[in-house]
């Protein structure tokens, strides 16, 4: 079992740096409050498991699974860091199928699931209420649009030429 403790990774540029088509406000809630709620709920289910895995507790250890899926998941989605017809929360992803320099095709996942298997994820864009709700009501086309004009390229070609041989290190 891993005693790794995970940590808020830093965003790579200022709250503010991608408005108008993100607020500053959004940012800082998504990644104060969102991002650090998964990592802190993420910690605690690991140290459970610790424990459990310890005193041979299987019942324990099984509650644990969705725990660690669900705030695993939203860690690992939102460090990384078919979108409209997504029905409720979740993330939309431009994925590799297969691995580095694959198809590229785009895929969604429900709540916090990350994507798996041997598809590589080039980008993602989170589609719960929370990441766009506050600045664009219900305008998720708007809010769609919007991230098309925020897109670190220069990095979603980095993850896609390196694939599966460097995986995302959180």
């Amino acid at each position: 079992m891993s005693s790794q403790t995970h940590t808020l990774p830093p965003l790579p540029y200022a709250y503010d740096a991608l408005e108008p088509v993100i607020s500053k406000q959004i940012m800082e809630l998504h990644h104060q409050k969102h991002h650090q709620t998964y990592i802190n709920n993420l910690n605690a289910a690991l140290s459970a498991q610790a424990s459990a895995t310890a005193l041979n507790d299987v019942p324990t250890l099984i509650a644990l699974q969705q725990k660690l899926r669900f705030n695993g998941g939203g860690h690992i989605n939102h460090s990384f860091t078919e979108l409209l017809g997504l029905q409720g929360s979740g993330w939309g992803w431009l994925v590799s199928k297969g691995g580095a320099k694959g198809r590229l095709e785009i895929v969604t996942t429900k709540d916090q699931d990350p994507v798996n298997g041997p598809d590589v994820p080039v980008f993602g864009v989170d589609m719960w209420e929370h990441a766009y709700y506050l600045q664009y009501l219900n305008n998720k086309v708007g809010y769609v649009e919007g991230i098309w004009k925020i897109i670190n390229w220069a990095e979603a070609e980095k993850r896609y030429t390196a694939g599966v041989e460097n995986p995302l290190k959180l």
